[in-house]
């Protein structure tokens, strides 16, 4: 069990703010942290890490990692960090990357045959893609068995075939190796298929937390669907209103009335939604 109870103020670029957390968390669970860019997730990870410091308590398994008395080293944390840039040392190869945290061949070779890089083992960082790199990262963050693996948002510099690949690999090192992770995302389709739980962060209070489905589906009544976008644009097609709307990485067009142009700018969240409408799935595979 990971029981946090922290506070720390940071100074934004708009005004300050107080990241307040109080959380428990199981041993095992799959924890997504959610909620706009500058709400405290990823600063929250450097606290767990010992990366920075804050006002409070953290303790796992009943051993104190922080409280007003101590403040336990990074190195002693047994926590496992998968950066955004990757931070693998390109004078290694893979292999060596890996033992560099723990001289244990056979788990090195175990990681690297779950990911599917133990052809690539002598291979330098440099000389591999985008999606290689980060699952050596994974690997390297495993080796030390940590407790606690923290990943902020790994897999957001990757296409969506290469992320929906290393969203498999996490699940089946998570399965295996039961480590208890938190993961910083703003994919909502990643955080649904990872994840077991989701907290939302805002101006660093804790909005929301619940499963994945409840958090991020987004109905109520009669209505079926419901996205959350951002408004790009209004256009004045002949006697009609189109909005053009941003939903993830899609662009919707949407027939809206005279009123509702007048009452919405460009710039503005909006949420669309449908009521009597009987929906076409069909697969995209060629």
């Amino acid at each position: 069990m990971i029981k946090i109870d922290i506070k720390k103020e940071l100074f934004g670029s708009n005004k300050e703010m107080m990241l307040d957390v109080d959380l428990e968390i199981k041993e095992g669970e799959f924890l997504a942290l959610s909620g706009v860019s500058g709400s405290g997730k990823t600063t929250l990870l450097r606290i767990l890490a010992g990366f920075e410091d804050a006002k409070g308590v953290i303790s796992v398994d009943d051993e104190i990692w922080l409280d007003a008395k101590t403040t336990l080293a990074p190195q002693k944390r047994a926590i496992g960090f998968v950066f955004q840039d990757y931070a693998l040392f390109n004078n290694m190869s893979i292999l060596q990357n890996l033992l560099y945290v723990k001289k244990d061949e056979a788990l090195a070779s175990h990681l690297l045959g779950i990911t599917e890089l133990s052809e690539l083992k002598n291979r330098h960082p440099n000389t591999l893609s985008g999606g290689q790199k980060q699952r050596v990262a994974l690997c390297r963050a495993m080796m030390g068995e940590p407790k606690l693996l923290l990943m902020d948002e790994p897999l957001s510099a990757l296409d969506s075939k290469m992320r929906t690949k290393l969203q498999s690999e996490i699940l089946a090192l998570h399965k295996e190796f039961k480590t208890t992770i938190i993961m910083v995302s703003h994919d909502p389709s990643e955080i649904y298929r990872l994840a077991s739980r989701v907290v939302v962060l805002e101006q660093g209070l804790i909005i929301n937390e619940g499963k994945p489905k409840d958090i991020l589906l987004k109905t109520s009544g009669s209505q079926k669907f419901s996205f959350s976008g951002e408004l790009l644009d209004i256009k004045k097609v002949d006697v009609i209103f189109v909005a053009i709307v941003a939903i993830g990485q899609q662009l919707v067009e949407v027939v809206i009335t005279q009123d509702e142009a007048k009452n919405l700018k460009v710039g503005d969240t909006v949420e669309l939604s449908t009521k009597a409408f009987t929906p076409m799935l069909s697969s995209t595979k060629q």
